[in-house]
């Protein structure tokens, strides 16, 4: 038999059992973002509430890779590259997602002013928000409940965030 079909399987398995760190944004959350937007779109989800999860996959994954450079090259590094990867993610999708619509506001003039909005930019923005916030929210919720977490907790809260959220757009828009 050959060695390496025996080898690759050992040396994976002793590098996950062997990892002492853990980050809190991990390929499990991105994945997690990912597999989300993949099947809201094979439900049938508008493309305005798909465009939440692809911003919340979007953010999750720029935290993620400003994670894997160790040292500091230039100021502002670990930011600029969540806003490069998250930019680098969202806009190239957008002719898939696009939705344009008008949002009416009615203080502006005499009789208000209509402005054409990309639902799908702001929905991005906003899931990438939910996943910027996701941790603190983890943390209100274990000092809370006194220092007891739940399990999976941080996923757990970005996700059914996320599809309360998408359900509510669904509903409205």
């Amino acid at each position: 038999m050959n060695k390496k079909i025996f080898t690759l399987p050992i040396i994976s398995a002793l590098t996950i059992f062997l990892t002492k760190i853990v980050s809190a944004h991990c390929p499990l959350c991105t994945i997690g973002a990912g597999a989300a937007a993949g099947a809201a779109v094979w439900l049938g989800v508008s493309k305005v509430a798909v465009a939440l999860f692809i911003g919340a996959f979007a953010m999750s994954m720029g935290i993620w890779f400003s994670k894997i450079i160790k040292k500091q090259y230039i100021s502002f590094q670990k930011p600029l590259i969540v806003a490069i990867v998250f930019l680098t993610t969202l806009l190239p999708l957008l002719p898939l997602f696009t939705a344009i619509g008008p949002l009416y506001i009615p203080f502006i003039g005499d009789y208000g002013t209509t402005y054409a909005v990309n639902y799908s930019i702001a929905t991005g923005l906003l899931g990438g928000l939910v996943v910027i916030s996701s941790p603190m929210l983890s943390k209100k919720l274990t000092k809370l409940r006194k220092g007891k977490m739940i399990a999976y907790q941080g996923i757990t809260i970005t996700l059914l965030t996320l599809i309360m959220i998408g359900g509510l757009i669904q509903i409205l828009i």
